[in-house]
């Protein structure tokens, strides 16, 4: 796993999350193109940190005045991806080792389901990827549906 640096407003976002919800956050990335902010929970805190009805969440976005979302946290690059994508929708995570020490990932997904797993205008999309390449150093992340 590369080495991971916080700055102390992260660090600082962590301490409310965890205050605020009783969840473990492992780590919190604040994404300024999509102006969001991603915690990762540590596994299965996912239902604490998330609240009844996502009260917790929405609690939070009020405080940080911005879009928040939750990943849950997997020790493999398969379980990041399915638990960031979706479980139900991603059929399959093929991972490739590349001559440059890097990783590539190729993820299947129901044709009918692709739009709902990229997002909207590529947002989920571009969080895998983002969460891929910070803690497993995946360089090509390929969504695709099989026909």
């Amino acid at each position: 796993m590369p080495e991971i640096k916080l700055s102390s407003d992260e660090l600082s976002l962590m301490s409310m999350f965890q205050g605020m919800t009783g969840a473990t956050a492992r780590d919190c990335l604040v994404d300024e193109k999509r102006d969001r902010v991603i915690f990762v929970v540590a596994q299965g805190q996912m239902g604490l940190a998330i609240g009844k009805e996502g009260a917790s969440v929405k609690k939070i976005e009020r405080a940080v005045r911005r879009p928040v979302e939750v990943v849950e946290w997997a020790d493999d690059v398969e379980g990041l991806v399915r638990n960031t994508l979706g479980t139900k929708f991603v059929q399959e995570v093929r991972v490739s080792d590349r001559l440059d020490g890097t990783k590539g990932v190729v993820v299947v997904v129901d044709s009918r389901k692709k739009g709902a797993v990229l997002g909207l205008g590529g947002k989920n999309a571009e969080k895998v990827r983002l969460l891929a390449k910070r803690y497993f150093d995946v360089s090509n992340l390929q969504i695709t549906s099989e026909l």
